[in-house]
């Protein structure tokens, strides 16, 4: 019996060895392993690893913002909308510890580094990423340091990448309170 839907299991087989073991120890041929699949069959629903491994981080990407669109208003003050995404950003990576490996793994490659300078640079076409909005409605408001956008992303992210790995190692137990201190404090770190 065929399974319904095979890309499926080779994006799931790519996440996990990527996230564990990089983009360089993920080789084709041990994805498809992990997924049950013909090598050459990753190759019918994905061009090249490339493209793979851009497509995963589109799909965890859209997954996460996704997740930080629920019960986000744009009508609301912006240090709540900060408070929103920051918490839901917490939450997400806490209990979706993969995804925050691969985003990790993308971010510091050269695949993350062209994204985000396109993004920087407002080259690319981003309305969906609600924390660029928010810098810069915040900044026109004269709520949020007048900083580049990369400078405001360090200080307010910055923090909640290094905690999220932390909580991931087990150095430190994330619960709503904790969480919540910590995007108060991202916030004091860019409020003006």
């Amino acid at each position: 019996m065929a399974r319904p839907d095979k890309r499926s299991d080779i994006v799931s087989a790519a996440l996990q060895i990527i996230a564990e073991q990089g983009f360089h120890g993920a080789p084709m041929a041990m994805i498809a392993e992990k997924a049950g699949v013909a090598a050459g069959t990753i190759y019918c629903y994905f061009e090249s690893k490339d493209i793979l491994i851009k497509e995963l981080y589109r799909d965890i990407e859209g997954k996460l913002l996704e997740a930080l669109q629920e019960g986000y208003q744009t009508e609301r003050p912006i240090r709540e909308r900060f408070l929103h995404l920051g918490i839901g950003l917490l939450k997400h990576w806490s209990t979706h510890p993969l995804h925050f490996k691969y985003m990790e793994q993308f971010h510091n490659s050269p695949y993350g580094a062209a994204l985000r300078r396109g993004r920087f640079a407002k080259e690319s076409n981003d309305d969906d990423l609600p924390y660029l909005t928010l810098f810069e409605q915040g900044v026109s408001q004269q709520v949020i340091k007048d900083l580049p956008d990369v400078i405001l992303f360090a200080l307010a992210f910055g923090p909640m990448i290094t905690l999220t790995r932390d909580h991931i190692l087990g150095f430190i137990e994330l619960d709503d309170l904790l969480i919540e201190k910590t995007i108060a404090a991202c916030w004091d770190g860019i409020k003006r």
